[in-house]
């Protein structure tokens, strides 16, 4: 394999490892270079930075009954210091019970009011299960602060790559973007990436803002899960049947 890394030319035919931007890092999951990476902003403290080693495996080397639930309670949380007083009172004005938790479509409401952009409920709870690792459709103050933050990175991510200005990424911009984050995804992923979430039908052959974010949660959700098993870096692992359903289905059923 040349250069000693594991992928070679591997499936993409651009010679690069599939989950590194050029040049290829020591191992092929090193993340993004890019400052505005989102998740180089480990503020959820579930190994969102750079060339972050994968966890350990879960005991007994599988899944199956030792897998946490995708619908854990979660734990409460507070403000990391410092935070901003603005976000703080979208926080508080969107948890109308004080209970310290709001749910999906108090995220949905409170990100839509403070950016001014409306988030499908998909892309939100995609968001809050990789800030929580739960499908438990809650999150407190800590996981608000992240997904907040998080959001003005995506922007900034989606101006810089939207080169012509339309609102838009197209086929082309997809591909930029997912290697500024470390993905070097293969022409054929690229595709039915675009075809899955341009909501044209297909007919734009585009993904809009909020679409972009979902697109980029999934192949970055995958990866990283992918990343659990795949100990060695070598670009394959072993699933058991338990542990691909949990790890795929939480992003079908978002």
């Amino acid at each position: 394999m040349a250069g000693g890394y594991p992928y070679g030319a591997g499936g993409s035919g651009s010679g690069y490892p599939p989950y590194a931007a050029p040049p290829p890092p020591p191992n092929p999951y090193s993340t993004s270079p890019y400052p505005s990476a989102p998740y180089c902003h480990s503020q959820s403290g579930h190994g969102y930075g750079p060339a972050s080693a994968p966890p350990p495996p879960p005991p007994g080397g599988s899944y199956g009954c030792h897998q946490l639930s995708p619908f854990a309670v979660l734990a409460p949380s507070a403000f990391p210091p410092g935070t901003d007083p603005n976000v703080v009172a979208c926080f508080q004005a969107a948890d109308a019970d004080g209970s310290g938790f709001i749910d999906d479509r108090e995220l949905q409401r409170a990100l839509s009011s403070s950016s001014g952009q409306r988030f499908s409920i998909r892309t939100v709870r995609l968001m809050m299960y990789l800030f929580t690792s739960s499908n438990s459709y809650k999150i407190g103050p800590k996981e608000f602060c992240s997904v907040f933050y998080s959001l003005q990175n995506w922007r900034a991510i989606f101006e810089r790559f939207d080169r012509d200005g339309s609102g838009k990424i197209d086929t082309t911009e997809l591909r930029d973007a997912l290697l500024s984050l470390g993905f070097s995804v293969s022409p054929v992923v690229l595709d039915l990436l675009v075809s899955k979430f341009d909501k044209s039908g297909g007919v734009a052959r585009a993904i809009e803002y909020d679409h972009f974010i979902e697109c980029c949660l999934t192949v970055k959700g995958l990866t990283e899960k992918f990343k659990e098993k795949d100990m060695m870096y070598s670009g394959s692992a072993t699933f058991t049947y338990d542990s691909f359903m949990l790890t795929v289905l939480p992003f079908l059923i978002a």
